[in-house]
């Protein structure tokens, strides 16, 4: 869906103009700049398949600018900025954080995001049916449905009392997620654990935590950080025999099941379908209903 919808934006963009011969000027290959926070290539490879599937391969009539900070978010401003300086057509951002920056650095370069948390709390669009600005693309929701994953742990874990909560607060999309999933443990007098993991060394204390405090059941999120070690919190968790809920992103197979079934009491979220309009950004398709998927699994 995202390689769709980022192909479709440049085939707007390009409408008036046939697609570019070996001979052309460099200049005139659109250029598009790619901004992650990691060096997943998930997202890309995709990408690139439905950009071939509508005759822009890359090195041949189209340029492909990556920029990875490799976990480090504050590097994500500098790296912006310097796609803004290769003038690229259009920016496609994975996460939150990468789109905010892409933002922070222009107003005028479309910016197709992929993967983000609530982007009205982030302040990425205006709203989500008049998102206005330069910002376009897909969101997975996931504050809207922090609660909801908080109720169906305590359905599913007898006696749920302690939930630790990974969480990132340097990523604005976690701001509103905590909240709800503050909010949705008192409401079912759950005490919650926030553990605040924005690096390795802050992962590697939350394990320790963990293990001293025994939790009743572990809740993670889709944070760039936390999907750069989503092995190892899975492993963790299967170790420590944790009860765990994931939210697993860009790792959803045809199917809709859950990759690490055999290793978490349930993954629980849906692809990031649902998508906004800009005024300035080319016009997504809308994804199928029945492309939504969640699943679960009982843990082993």
């Amino acid at each position: 869906m995202v390689a769709q919808l980022v192909a479709n934006a440049l085939a707007l963009l390009l409408l008036a103009a046939p697609l570019v011969i070996d001979a052309q000027p460099s200049a005139t290959i659109p250029r598009l700049g790619l901004l992650a926070a990691t060096g997943n290539t998930g997202l890309w490879e995709p990408l690139r398949q439905g950009l071939r599937d509508l005759g822009y391969v890359e090195g041949k009539n189209i340029v492909l600018e990556y920029r990875r900070s490799e976990g480090r978010s504050e590097r994500l401003s500098d790296l912006a900025a310097e796609l803004v300086r290769l003038r690229v057509d259009i920016i496609v951002t994975e996460g939150t954080p990468a789109t905010s920056a892409a933002k922070r650095a222009t107003t005028t370069i479309p910016i197709v995001m992929a993967f983000t948390g609530d982007p009205l709390s982030s302040g990425l669009v205006s709203s989500l049916g008049r998102p206005g600005g330069n910002v376009t693309g897909l969101t997975d929701l996931g504050a809207g449905l922090a609660t909801k994953r908080v109720a169906l742990l305590n359905e599913a874990v007898p006696k749920l009392s302690r939930l630790a909560f990974l969480w990132n607060p340097a990523n604005p999309a976690q701001i509103s997620q905590f909240n709800e999933v503050q909010a949705g443990a008192r409401s079912l007098s759950v005490t919650l654990q926030a553990l605040e993991v924005r690096s390795d060394d802050e992962l590697e204390r939350a394990f320790a935590t963990m293990v001293r405090e025994r939790p009743s059941a572990l809740l993670s999120t889709a944070d760039s950080v936390h999907q750069r070690h989503i092995d190892r919190i899975i492993a963790f968790a299967s170790k420590s025999r944790q009860p765990a809920m994931y939210q697993l992103k860009g790792m959803w197979r045809q199917g809709g099941s859950c990759p690490t079934a055999r290793a978490c009491l349930t993954c629980v979220g849906a692809p990031p379908c649902t998508s906004t309009r800009s005024s300035r950004a080319p016009s997504p398709r809308t994804c199928p209903s029945s492309s939504r998927r969640s699943s679960s699994s009982s843990s082993t």
